[in-house]
């Protein structure tokens, strides 16, 4: 349960965590997917290729651009790609750097589907059965009528009847299979293999010092976009509180009513007021709202809070009526 508590806490870290849990989540859903899969080869010599083409190829595509759709980094680096200079100069190696990670995120439920197909093996018998020389091996059914290519087409039907009390379909089919696993784990040693290599060999060629500023800032990015949207989602909530609140107060009757108020509720009600004034930041008006929104995007402030960072700060300091310091947080 501690160990299931940490994976999670893991993955809700950063956004970073989150696209890498959702790629997990969408290589697991495929092997799910095809592992359900109700697989019929329509075993016709003319049709077999092109739906064994179909099935290893199209749901990589859909769980490729799946994986692209649900990846943060995809906004991030579109918004940053198309947006206007305005105060801030664009840095070419931060799109990058957050096309490269959103790619090799979507790659990976792809990926995992090819392997899954060329490990099992009965896409490559659909396809190639059609291929193979049937002169290797003995038991071909010749009292059929039917042609040869016609005959090997039907291999991977296990129901068909011309192959009862027969090894031959059972063999053909290890002899295809023994191919698509050797492509399939030829594939995955070179992944493997090609991924340990760029882990090794990039800190040779790369400056550190420059990744290092590169993945500060694509993370400082979607961090950013994270603030402004929850910042606005609270100015939001405050406006419209006001809005509905000054509404009913316009239709209230204009009545007048005597009571003793005490001061800590009064004091209570302007601090509260006090607060939600500072969270609207002085924006009480649609064309303000819009304006901001506008500038936002057009002119992103510059990254410069040297105004914010070194502001007065107020200082208290106690004295006794001797003019003696009692107490101070200088």
């Amino acid at each position: 349960m501690e160990r299931l508590k940490l994976v999670m806490q893991y993955f809700q870290s950063n956004s970073e965590s989150i696209s890498n849990g959702i790629c997990i989540i969408l290589a697991l859903v495929s092997v799910k997917l095809y592992t359900s899969f109700d697989f019929n080869c329509p075993c016709l010599p003319q049709y077999n290729k092109l739906y064994s083409l179909g099935v290893m190829i199209v749901p990589p595509i859909i769980l490729f651009f799946l994986g692209v759709l649900v990846n943060r980094h995809a906004g991030v680096m579109m918004d940053e790609w198309m947006r206007p200079i305005g105060n801030r100069s664009k840095n070419p190696a931060v799109v990058k750097y957050l096309f490269s990670s959103m790619i090799q995120r979507a790659m990976l439920a792809p990926m995992v589907w090819i392997l899954v197909t060329l490990l099992d093996g009965k896409i490559f018998i659909c396809a190639f059965s059609v291929s193979v020389n049937p002169v290797l091996f003995s038991g071909l059914p010749n009292n059929t009528g039917l042609d040869v290519i016609k005959i090997m087409a039907k291999v991977p039907c296990k129901e068909d009847t011309i192959f009862n009390n027969s090894s031959f379909r059972k063999a053909v089919s290890r002899y295809i299979r023994c191919y698509s696993q050797a492509v399939g784990w030829s594939i995955l040693l070179f992944l493997i293999v090609l991924g340990a290599l760029g882990r090794l060999i990039k800190p040779c060629f790369d400056n550190h010092a420059t990744s290092l500023q590169t993945r500060y800032w694509s993370n400082y990015l979607d961090v950013e976009q994270k603030l402004f949207d929850e910042t606005c989602v609270l100015h939001a909530r405050d406006f419209a509180r006001k809005c509905v609140v000054q509404f009913f107060e316009d239709m209230r009757e204009d009545t007048v009513l005597s009571l003793p108020h005490p001061l800590f509720i009064t004091n209570s009600r302007m601090e509260w007021e006090d607060e939600e004034e500072e969270r609207l930041h002085g924006v009480s008006k649609q064309e303000q709202v819009d304006q901001l929104l506008n500038k936002w995007y057009y002119s992103k402030p510059e990254l410069d809070v040297t105004r914010i960072a070194h502001r007065p700060r107020m200082c208290v300091t106690w004295k006794n009526r001797d003019g003696k310091t009692l107490y101070s947080d200088v």
